[in-house]
Parts: structure tokens; sequence; C-alpha cells
């Protein structure tokens, strides 16, 4: 019985071991290139669009109860 539970064990490692890598691969690739796009965009041109995002997502201040 032993054997049969540590082949399972053996067999579930191998498959994890071989494709999370394999499956991270592509996010760690979009993560590198989204890095390469940011980083060649200049600091002041990113805070003026975080800005100009910032004032038109901004709530619209609340009207007093009129009685």
């Amino acid at each position: 019985m032993f054997r049969y539970i540590a082949w399972t064990f053996a067999a579930f490692y191998l498959l994890i071991v071989g494709l999370v890598p394999a499956a991270l691969a592509p996010v760690t690739l979009a993560f590198a290139g989204l890095a390469t796009v940011v980083a060649a965009v200049p600091p002041p041109v990113l805070l003026l669009v975080a800005a100009v995002v910032w004032l038109k997502r901004k709530p619209a201040p609340a009207k007093p109860a009129t009685a």
C-alpha cells in the first residue's frame, strides 16, 4: 500500500515540477514586457496620465439634502 502512495506522490510531484514553470512562462514574459513599456515612458508623462485618470474618475461631490 505504501508503494502505491509513494508512486502517487512521486507522479504529482513530477507533474507539478514539470508543468508549473511552463505554465508560468507566458505570465513572466507578459510582466517583463509591461515593465519594459513602463520603463520606456518618462516619469512626468506617467504622473500626468495618472492625474488625468484620477480627475476623470473622481466621484462627484455629494449634494446636500434639502428639506
